[in-house]
C-alpha cells in the first residue's frame, strides 16, 4: 500500500494511499456531484494534450501520471448484511474514473465458540482485515456496521479505540467519511447508530459526508420496507435471514457514487 499523503492533494501530486498506474480506470461516472475530468485528460490520452496550448501546459504540470484515489469500505459484518452493502458500495466507488473503492474488515472480537454458537458465517478471506496505522492512507472511508442499541456494535467501536496515535498527530484531520448501517428492524437505530458515530470523525477531524436526499425518488418511496437514511445506506436484518431488497442495495452503490464524487471535488479542486 502506498504511503499517506494528505486527504487534500494538489493537482501536481499523487493522491494518498494510490497506486501509480491508472490503466484500470473505467469510465466515467454518474454521480450526483458533477466533477470537471479535465485533470485526467492530458495523462490518459496524450493526443489530447496536443490540441493546442492550454491542454499541452497542462499535460506539462504532470510529472507522473495521476493516480487513482482510493476510499476504503471499512466494515464489521455477522451475518452478511452489512457485507452485502459494502460490496455495492464498491461497485459505485468503482464507477466513477479516477477512483477506487477498496474492501476492509474490522477485527473480530468474539470467541469462535460464540460465534459458532450464533451461527454467524466464517469471514471471506480475501477481504482483509484492516489496522489503525492503514487508515491514515485512505483519500476517504466510508464506515459500516451493525446497530446494538442505536450505537456501533463493540467491534467497530473497538476499532476506533485503537485510532487513538492517529488521533493524536491528526492523521485523518480533513478527510471525508461516511457511514451505513444494519438494524434488526423499522425502528432499530437507521439514523441514531450513524448519528452516534459521527463523534468518532469529529475528534479525528474528518469531514462527515451524509447522502441527504441525493438518491432522489427512492428515498420517498413508501410501497416498501426499506433501511437507508439521509445519513446513508441501511438495510433491515430482521432475524437474521431477510436479505437486502434491491432499493436497499442501490441506495448503497448511489453512497458509493456520491462519496466517490466528494473526494475528486476535495482532491483537486
Amino acid at each position: 500500500m502506498g504511503k499517506g499523503g494528505g486527504c487534500v492533494p494538489s493537482k501536481k501530486k499523487v493522491p494518498s494511499g494510490a497506486a501509480a498506474d491508472d490503466s484500470r480506470r473505467g469510465g466515467s461516472g454518474n454521480a450526483p456531484i458533477q466533477v470537471d475530468d479535465k485533470s485526467y485528460d492530458a495523462v490518459s490520452n496524450p493526443a489530447t494534450a496536443n490540441d493546442d496550448a492550454a491542454s499541452a501546459e497542462r499535460a506539462g504540470s504532470y510529472q507522473v501520471a495521476v493516480a487513482k484515489l482510493r476510499v476504503f469500505v471499512v466494515f464489521y459484518s455477522m451475518y452478511g448484511h452489512v457485507e452485502g452493502l459494502a460490496r455495492r458500495m464498491k461497485k459505485g466507488l468503482d464507477s466513477v474514473a479516477g477512483v477506487e473503492g477498496v474492501l476492509f474488515r474490522v477485527a473480530e472480537t468474539l470467541p469462535v465458540e460464540v460465534l459458532d454458537q450464533m451461527k454467524a458465517p466464517p469471514k471471506d478471506p480475501e477481504i482483509p482485515e484492516i489496522t489503525a496505522a492503514e487508515l491514515a492512507e485512505a483519500d476517504g472511508v466510508l464506515f459500516g456496521f451493525p446497530t446494538r442499541y442505536g450505537c456501533m456494535a463493540a467491534q467497530m467501536k473497538a476499532f476506533f479505540d485503537s485510532t487513538g496515535q492517529l488521533w493524536k498527530e491528526q492523521k485523518l484531520a480533513g478527510k471525508p467519511a461516511g457511514f451505513f448501517v444494519s438494524t434488526g428492524t423499522q425502528g432499530g437505530g437507521q439514523e441514531t447508530t450513524a448519528w452516534t458515530a459521527i463523534t468518532q470523525l469529529a475528534h479525528h477531524g474528518m469531514l462527515f459526508v451524509p447522502i441527504g436526499y441525493t438518491f432522489g425518488a427512492g428515498m420517498f418511496k413508501m410501497d416498501s420496507i426499506r433501511g437507508g437514511s439521509p445519513y446513508g445506506a441501511g438495510v433491515f436484518a430482521g432475524d437474521g435471514t431477510r436479505e437486502p431488497t434491491e432499493m436497499e442495495l442501490a441506495l448503497a452503490e448511489h453512497q458509493g457514487k456520491y462519496m466517490a464524487a466528494v473526494v475528486k471535488k476535495l482532491a483537486f479542486a
